[in-house]
């Protein structure tokens, strides 16, 4: 069970089920998975129809969890893609006192997209922040692994509480993010794959070398945190996997 006095926070990302396959038997194994890592994690985030697939609303989710687990640190995210500006701040301004961050994000394109010009979650984040919802709850934006620093000045201007960072594989990705953004008092969420057979084809897809610390991943976690004090861990097939290596952490 982890400490709540200690500031390490470790985050589990859960997908939720499918509209295509949101019934009983779904939920129930869900929630059994959620109660099970809620057990030895302080962070849960929930992500939004990932790949474009209809989910069920990570925000219906966080309540749930909410209702059981005043305690659990809990952050979903939010695409923009498809939704318009006021949508958009109706979900947040709902989710306050249920959720405490929310991750603004395109989205991967979905049947239902348009070619229409969409949204970005800069902008977003911006207007969310001269709405005062910054205040209420905290902001995030994704960055990439590897940034480059230039290119993301809008997202910088948007002035987030602070970025989740595509998956990482060493800690010198880490360490130049932290220099340059850390110092500004952002805060920095690394997402990091778990080394696992089930979990090889994303690691393929996603081109991560895990070599360095596939031997030592509780090791690898902790000088991460070392430097950010936070980390999300995704591990999209090896739920097993995820709870034996969160259980051994000193959190």
């Amino acid at each position: 069970m982890y400490n709540q006095k200690s500031t390490m926070t470790v985050r589990y990302e859960i997908n939720p089920p499918k509209v295509s396959d949101d019934g009983q038997d779904a939920r129930n194994v869900l929630f059994e998975r959620i109660n099970m890592i809620g057990s030895v994690c302080n962070g849960i985030h929930l992500t939004d129809c990932v790949l474009g697939i209809p989910r069920v609303s990570p925000f219906e989710i966080a309540k749930k969890i909410r209702e059981s687990n005043k305690d659990m640190k809990i952050t979903c995210s939010l695409r923009v893609r498809d939704r318009n500006l006021s949508e958009l701040k109706k979900i947040v301004e709902e989710s306050i006192g249920t959720v405490d961050g929310i991750l603004v994000l395109m989205g991967d394109k979905s049947d239902k997209s348009s070619n229409k010009e969409e949204l970005i979650p800069s902008q977003v984040v911006k207007a969310l922040n001269e709405d005062g919802f910054g205040k209420k709850t905290e902001l995030f934006l994704s960055i990439p692994s590897n940034p480059n620093f230039a290119k993301i000045q809008k997202k910088i201007d948007a002035n987030p509480t602070g970025f989740f960072t595509q998956v990482v594989h060493s800690k010198d990705q880490i360490e130049k993010i932290s220099n340059q953004l850390g110092s500004n008092d952002f805060k920095i969420i690394p997402c990091l794959l778990l080394p696992s057979h089930k979990n090889l084809k994303s690691a393929e897809f996603l081109k991560i070398d895990w070599s360095d610390y596939k031997e030592n991943i509780v090791g690898f976690i902790n000088e991460i945190h070392g430097i950010t004090d936070d980390i999300l861990i995704t591990s999209p097939n090896d739920f097993k996997r995820a709870y034996e290596t969160i259980s051994k952490l000193a959190i």
